[in-house]
């Protein structure tokens, strides 16, 4: 059961990949004394939950990441998740013997390429983080940005990526009735445009739309390093606090750059939406979600109007 999670806040040993953090978490005691703070401050509000990457390659992160959301579910707060699986994807092409081609690190998403995101985001990838999540103890339900019209989107800008979107509008309503019933949406990156095209849209921007279009408390992205750093092959460069307009500075610096950079951003809209923090965490630390959100230390960067 979930409620496991919060007393499971020690290392695990012996787990592949697993990062160390006794220096987070020195006893179970102080951290359930942190948390009940949290928890009342947090009761009723809305979490949104990016879920892909590393943390999603394991079956053990995989584990402790759902954990962490369902127990979210059960003190009261209302957990969204929105995952990617893009890795997923590369491995099912390869299986059908067509090549995935990239421009600028951006999938391009012909009308068969198009057919495999949606059969494996929407169908295998969605449906086995809901599994996890329930077998959790939560009441997790599977969806597309395509159900209730969830992500309404439109053709990219610029670049000429076939299929590839940007978020116009998020159907609150649909996701505030699923969650006021009990459910924690699970939702898969894939919106229809006004002429009932299917588009791939980012993960990463979808979360970012999301948690602002719902009037979210808060926004945390599971990435596969501890967090934003100056230098990502330096751990002790790792920077625990940003402001929105240093995130902006730090990207046209180059310091964040590659796949943080949809993450970073991701985090300014939703913050210049109403936000009132953005997280990035290591989705590969066991209840590192747990960490951050429950603990006065948090585990990852935290980015501020």
């Amino acid at each position: 059961m979930a409620y496991s999670a919060l007393f499971a806040l020690t290392p695990l040993k012996g787990g592949e990949g697993f990062v160390e953090r006794e220096q987070y978490a020195p006893n179970k005691g102080r951290i359930l004394a942190e948390a009940l703070p949290y928890i009342r401050r947090f009761y009723g509000k809305t979490m949104v939950v990016k879920y892909g990457g590393a943390a999603m390659d394991n079956p053990s992160f995989m584990e402790s990441v759902s954990q962490d959301i369902a127990l979210l579910k059960f003190v009261g707060m209302n957990p969204i998740v929105v995952h990617g699986g893009g890795s997923k994807v590369n491995q099912f092409l390869r299986r059908l013997g067509i090549e995935a081609k990239f421009i600028n690190g951006l999938r391009v998403t012909d009308e068969s390429t198009m057919e495999v995101v949606e059969m494996v985001l929407a169908g295998s990838v969605n449906k086995e983080i809901v599994a996890l999540i329930n077998r959790s103890g939560g009441k997790a339900i599977g969806l597309s940005g395509k159900d209730a019209d969830i992500i309404v989107a439109r053709k990219k800008e610029g670049l000429d990526l076939g299929l590839v979107g940007d978020v116009v509008s998020i159907n609150a309503g649909a996701i505030n009735t699923l969650c006021q019933n009990g459910f924690i949406p699970v939702i898969a990156p894939i919106g229809v445009g006004e002429d009932g095209e299917t588009y791939n849209i980012n993960a990463d921007s979808v979360a970012g739309r999301m948690a602002a279009g719902l009037g979210a408390e808060r926004l945390i992205i599971l990435t596969n390093v501890k967090g934003i750093m100056r230098n990502p092959e330096d751990s002790s460069t790792f920077i625990s606090s940003l402001k929105v307009d240093q995130v902006l500075e730090l990207i046209d610096q180059g310091v964040i750059s590659g796949g943080m950079v949809p993450k970073a951003m991701a985090c300014v809209e939703a913050v210049k939406g109403g936000v009132e923090k953005a997280h990035i965490i290591d989705g590969r630390m066991p209840h590192s979600l747990l960490l951050e959100l429950l603990t006065d230390e948090g585990v990852g960067t935290e980015i501020t109007m």
